[in-house]
C-alpha cells in the first residue's frame, strides 16, 4: 500500500510538473546592432486583446525591470529607439495523468490450487483535469526603421484563475527567462 501512495505521488509530482514548464523561444534580427539602442517606449499592438489592467500592470512592469537591468531607459517619447509591444492568449488544455500501481492480488504463492496471492498486472489509475495555457509574446521593433528586431514567446505564464502572487511570479519568472539573451550576441 505504501508503494502504492509513493508512485501515485511521484507520477502526480512528475505531470504536474511537466504540464507547467514555461516554454520560452526568440528570434532576432542579426544585422542590427543592439548597443544601439537606449531608449524604449510602449505601444499597443493593434488587432490584439489586451488583459485586464492589473495583468497588463503585471507584465508591462515585469518587462521594464528587466530591460532596467539590461541599460535601456523607458520613456514616453515617440522618439524613443524601441517600440516595444506584446499581446497575450489564453486558452486551456486537457491533461491526462495516468500510473500503474504494479501490485495487486491474484494467482501466485502459497498452497492450494489459487494460493493467497502476489504480483499481477496491476491496476492502472488516472485523472484529467484542465489547465490554462497563456501565451506571452513580446515584440520589439526599431522605431527610426519600423521594423521588428526582437519578438519572444512564453508559453505557459498566464493562468486568469491563479492567485495576485502566483500570477505575478509566473510573469517575473517568464519574462526574466525571455530576456535572458536581450540583446542578443552579435555575430562575428
Amino acid at each position: 500500500m505504501t508503494k502504492l501512495i509513493v508512485v501515485a505521488i511521484i507520477s502526480l509530482v512528475f505531470g504536474v510538473s511537466a504540464a507547467v514548464a514555461q516554454d520560452v523561444r526568440y528570434d532576432f534580427d542579426k544585422d542590427k546592432d543592439f548597443a544601439a539602442f537606449k531608449t524604449y517606449t510602449w505601444v499597443p499592438i493593434k488587432g490584439t486583446d489586451a488583459p485586464d489592467e492589473l495583468t497588463a500592470k503585471q507584465i508591462t512592469g515585469a518587462v521594464d525591470a528587466e530591460l532596467t537591468k539590461k541599460g535601456l531607459t523607458r520613456t514616453e517619447a515617440d522618439t524613443a529607439d524601441l517600440y516595444i509591444g506584446y499581446q497575450t492568449a489564453v486558452g486551456t488544455e486537457k491533461q491526462y495523468t495516468s500510473y500503474n500501481s504494479g501490485w495487486d492480488y491474484g494467482p501466485g504463492w502459497g498452497r492450494g490450487w489459487y494460493g493467497y496471492g502476489g504480483m499481477s498486472s496491476g491496476t492502472t489509475y488516472g485523472s484529467t483535469s484542465t489547465i490554462y495555457v497563456g501565451q506571452l509574446d513580446l515584440s520589439i521593433y526599431d522605431s527610426a526603421h519600423k521594423q521588428l528586431v526582437w519578438r519572444g514567446v512564453a508559453s505557459k505564464t498566464l493562468d486568469p484563475k491563479a492567485k495576485p502572487d502566483k500570477k505575478q511570479k509566473n510573469i517575473d519568472k517568464a519574462v526574466q527567462k525571455l530576456l535572458q539573451n536581450y540583446p542578443p550576441k552579435r555575430s562575428k
